[in-house]
């Protein structure tokens, strides 16, 4: 029980700095239930994001009584098209998988989660994914199909997210 109340001390504090920490737009966090395990984020991305600018996405960051050891796992709830986002809306990204060797040798364990990552470190790698989908291991195959063969039909279909993500359905 120790490690997980070490683990609350230290999620406590990393929510705080990320609420009071002005250098980091387009990011708004807080707790789900006031628990300091779940925490409930919005990303306002920036209009520069040629496929979800302008957008805001709430997600869900669920983190593991073992954190730092273990990362979270991050779940869009707002709907979202995208290669490396599953259908279910749970974000597949290296930074997000366990500190582990890979089995199919396609990560090093260098991309993969470590105790140095923090919410901020994963919350900036999924906006940058946002702006550069990795299409070489998908995790939403119909999109990463339309991402390379469609780009145009893929932008479409972002921009009505977003544009569903403000509410002006």
């Amino acid at each position: 029980m120790a490690s997980t109340s070490a683990a609350a001390v230290l999620l406590g504090r990393q929510l705080k700095q990320m609420q009071s920490d002005k250098d980091i737009p387009g990011i708004s966090c807080g707790l789900v239930d006031n628990n300091v395990f779940q925490w409930e984020v919005m990303l306002m991305i920036n209009d520069d994001c040629k496929y979800y600018g302008g957008g805001f996405f709430r997600a869900r960051l669920s983190f593991p009584p073992e954190y730092p050891l273990m990362p979270p796992k991050m779940k869009f709830e707002t709907p979202i098209f995208h290669p490396n986002v599953y259908p279910t809306g749970e974000v597949c990204i290296s930074i997000l998988h366990p500190p582990e060797d890979d089995q199919y040798g396609y990560e090093s364990a260098a991309e993969r989660w470590s105790p140095v990552q923090s919410p901020e470190t994963i919350l900036i790698s999924v906006i940058s994914m946002l702006s550069s989908p990795n299409d070489e291991s998908p995790a939403n195959v119909d999109a990463a199909k339309m991402w390379r063969e469609d780009p145009k039909g893929f932008r479409r279909k972002c921009q009505r997210l977003v544009r569903e993500s403000l509410g002006d359905d």
